[in-house]
């Protein structure tokens, strides 16, 4: 992630960022297909089988939500969203002459797209099992190592979040402070992620974890709520904090690296 700096007791960048000049830049490696993808596999749905008009709507959802964090994106993921309202409104369309059978395949305005998924996914299915044997293979030795204790074994860590679940889990929680309070009243907050920063940290001793939801427990305002996640993305960019979950679309925990941890990763990146 390439985000604004922030001062904090363990960096020494200096920039104060307001809420309102936040802009984020996150090195978003997944791209538009990656997002169409998550959607699909959130769905529990085939990619042959995929509504056009449900996934154009997740994803002008998704792409709302990084415009209200004035997360920068690529361009890909705006053409993306052009081609898939085409689709929509292509799907609207009455069919004056319905076509054979055998032709219906070609005329489904999904079959493109479809195909793109189909042919993405293999790619990354194998590079995904490329990279598993890349791990696996680092981890095997000429000799026979002694044989572990299993009673003191711990239990598998969990897989760090990637940024759509981390803003699917942001929605969630944006949708039911909304739905619990009441905007009528003007609240001067004046949050700015400089202010929450600090407040994070003062939440966290190091090695400490909580659950996502927590960090939003105190919020008054829809600003304070969208604040804090800023902060949190600022936290982890900064190598401050880490975000996992136990498996797809299971529960988020938030920790804060130890500070050994974070002179490991400081090292690790000295040496790049």
């Amino acid at each position: 992630m390439n985000l604004p700096s922030h001062k904090c007791p363990h960096c020494s960048t200096t920039t104060p960022v307001d809420a309102n000049d936040y802009k984020v830049r996150l090195e978003i490696f997944e791209g538009p297909l990656d997002l169409l993808l998550y959607l699909i596999k959130k769905d529990e749905v085939d990619i042959q089988a995929v509504s056009i008009e449900r996934i154009t709507h997740q994803y002008l959802h998704y792409l709302n939500t990084f415009k209200l964090l004035n997360i920068d994106l690529a361009s890909e993921f705006i053409v993306m969203a052009a081609n898939l309202m085409y689709l929509k409104s292509r799907t609207l369309l009455p069919r004056v002459d319905q076509p054979p059978e055998a032709e219906a395949e070609d005329d489904d305005p999904r079959w493109d797209l479809i195909r793109q998924l189909i042919e993405y996914k293999k790619f990354k299915d194998a590079a995904g099992f490329l990279s598993q044997c890349a791990i696996e293979q680092e981890s095997r030795f000429a000799y026979q190592p002694e044989t572990p204790d299993n009673s003191m074994a711990e239990p598998a860590p969990m897989a760090e979040v990637s940024i759509f679940d981390l803003i699917r889990a942001f929605q969630n929680v944006l949708k039911r402070f909304e739905e619990s309070h009441d905007f009528g009243d003007i609240i001067d907050d004046r949050f700015t992620v400089s202010d929450k920063i600090d407040f994070l940290l003062e939440q966290f001793v190091p090695g400490a974890t909580k659950s996502f939801e927590d960090l939003f427990q105190s919020a008054s305002t829809k600003a304070e709520v969208i604040v804090t996640f800023l902060a949190l993305l600022e936290l982890m960019k900064l190598n401050q904090f880490i975000v996992r979950q136990s498996n797809l679309l299971g529960s988020i925990a938030i920790e804060r690296r130890t500070h050994n941890a974070i002179a490991e990763i400081q090292t690790a990146l000295a040496g790049e």
